[in-house]
């Protein structure tokens, strides 16, 4: 395959590389860009360990060719806190303690901050029917709670801000 200099907009950044653009997002992420808060699971689009954002969407990094991202926000688990402040949903996951093995967690993640951007007040149904991200630990109630948590907190803080 041959490859071509592109430029992505990670996280607010423009950052240029030369690729195959039919190279996963993912590996361009973690083997080209050193990014490795994104995980590989299982390869297939299947477990969502590799979810990220791109124009707020979550896609699964894994199975997106880099080539279909160019002139896109992508945003990943390592540019969700800024300036260092932890966001609603990464401050839930710590306060539930929802991570056990942790591996499948910035992807579980980026799910979660895209739902929530959508469906600022979830039902248990909305989670489960949302997010399906597979957590082979088994957190899931855990996961339910940080989510509701996390939910409360989002809009706690807009009504503070309006």
């Amino acid at each position: 395959m041959k490859t071509q200099e592109i430029t992505l907009n990670i996280n607010g950044e423009a950052v240029t590389l030369q690729v195959e653009p039919e190279m996963p997002l993912l590996w361009v992420l973690r083997d080209e860009l050193n990014m490795t808060g994104t995980k590989f699971g299982c390869g297939v689009a299947a477990c969502g360990a590799c979810s990220v954002m791109l124009n707020g969407n979550v896609i699964r990094s894994c199975s997106y060719p880099v080539g279909a991202t160019v002139d896109q926000e992508i945003k990943t688990i390592e540019g969700l806190a800024e300036d260092g402040e932890r966001t609603a949903v990464q401050q839930a996951w710590i306060d539930h303690q929802v991570p056990q093995c942790g591996y499948c967690q910035s992807g579980m993640i980026m799910a979660v901050e895209a739902m929530l951007d959508r469906t600022p007040e979830p039902t248990d149904d909305d989670i489960d029917r949302t997010i399906t991200n597979i957590c082979r630990c088994g957190t899931y109630q855990r996961i339910r709670d940080a989510v509701h948590d996390a939910a409360e907190k989002r809009l706690n803080e807009q009504q503070q801000t309006t």
